[in-house]
């Protein structure tokens, strides 16, 4: 089954817009609609955003001094690990300053352009977002150094000896940049960032608090042991956290009448094959793989995928740094190789020496 009106095609943009164009199936609301609660767990306010205690301190005064001279926030980088709250700390100063938010990805601005239009249609005071700011190539990059210091766009009109610069004046306005890989930024643009802030991982206590108010939101009945094991589970991490609580409501809704305790909880999270350290099926299984089928021997990375069936880089990126914070892997010369707590927690004899 699929939507139309007046005869056109209907599909929902990323900010749960119709707008016409390409056919979508009417089962993509909801998508949007899951778009919309997420939208809807995040704090808006740094008052009610928590964790990060020292950031919020810091931008707390920071916010404070710019509103009092009516100019707009020091160009903010926010960098770190996926999860933690980078968007939604842009979406808070944009909120804190009294300007609009404009959000985009490196990736997704691929000509300077782009990236210029998005910067005349800001108005003053406004917030743009770039998430993965790393990502951005070396072209559309250099359009952002004069915007970002003089508040100036300089553009280049037409092709060879007639080519003539253009400068274009832009309303004052904050950028903020998001990265998961901040070596990768370039020196010129690193240094035009006023502001820069590495986030960390959130404690069990910071995770229960956030799991206690997205419960409330979402309208879930869970208690505070169970809100702590969601918490104790998600790897310091907003994000997971959130995503876990959902899970455990919807097994709670079918197996337990919809009332969140900590043995729910439990059961829930080992019914989605989430063990106590926060590790999922794959986690788990790289692990059985280095403990189990290696024996304990260093292993390369390319070696190691092949057995567990999944691609080098994503072990690298994705399982990889969890399971080396906890103390499970440890990277050697020869390779990967599981450490004797990785044997303990699997309740596997580690190799005789």
């Amino acid at each position: 089954m699929w939507e139309a009106e007046a005869g056109r095609d209907l599909f929902a943009d990323g900010a749960g817009n119709h707008v016409t164009g390409q056919r979508r199936p009417v089962s993509a609301d909801l998508a949007v609609e899951d778009l919309d609660i997420e939208r809807g767990l995040r704090p808006q306010t740094l008052e009610d955003y928590c964790g990060q205690s020292r950031v919020k301190e810091n931008l707390r005064v920071l916010i404070d001094a710019a509103s009092s001279r009516n100019e707009p926030l020091d160009h903010v980088l926010f960098s770190g690990p996926p999860g933690l709250g980078k968007t939604t700390l842009a979406a808070v100063v944009a909120n804190e300053m009294g300007g609009t938010l404009h959000t985009t990805s490196g990736p997704a601005i691929t000509r300077p352009v782009e990236l210029s239009a998005t910067l005349t249609n800001l108005g003053e005071g406004d917030v743009l977002f770039i998430d993965e700011i790393h990502r951005l190539s070396r072209n559309v990059e250099e359009i952002l150094y004069s915007a970002m210091e003089d508040f100036f766009l300089d553009i280049i009109m037409g092709d060879g000896p007639g080519a003539r610069s253009m400068r274009f004046e832009i309303p004052p306005f904050t950028l903020v940049g998001a990265t998961t890989r901040t070596g990768l930024l370039t020196g010129p643009l690193r240094d035009r960032f006023g502001i820069s802030y590495r986030l960390d991982y959130y404690t069990v206590e910071e995770l229960t608090q956030i799991v206690l108010r997205s419960a409330g939101i979402l309208g879930v009945d869970i208690d505070l042991p169970g809100a702590q094991e969601v918490a104790s589970r998600s790897r310091g991490t907003p994000r997971l956290a959130n995503r876990l609580l959902k899970r455990v409501r919807d097994y709670a809704q079918v197996r337990a009448q919809g009332t969140v305790t900590w043995q729910v909880a439990a059961e829930a999270l080992a019914f989605f094959e989430i063990d106590e350290l926060g590790l999922d099926w794959m986690d788990t299984k790289i692990l059985r793989a280095l403990a189990e089928t290696f024996r304990g021997r260093a292993v390369g990375l390319s070696t190691l995928a092949s057995a567990v069936g999944e691609d080098p880089s994503t072990i690298e990126e994705v399982y990889e740094p969890f399971l080396l914070q906890q103390g499970l892997m440890v990277r050697t010369p020869q390779g990967r190789q599981a450490t004797l707590a990785a044997f303990e927690h699997l309740s596997v004899a580690p190799p005789v020496s």
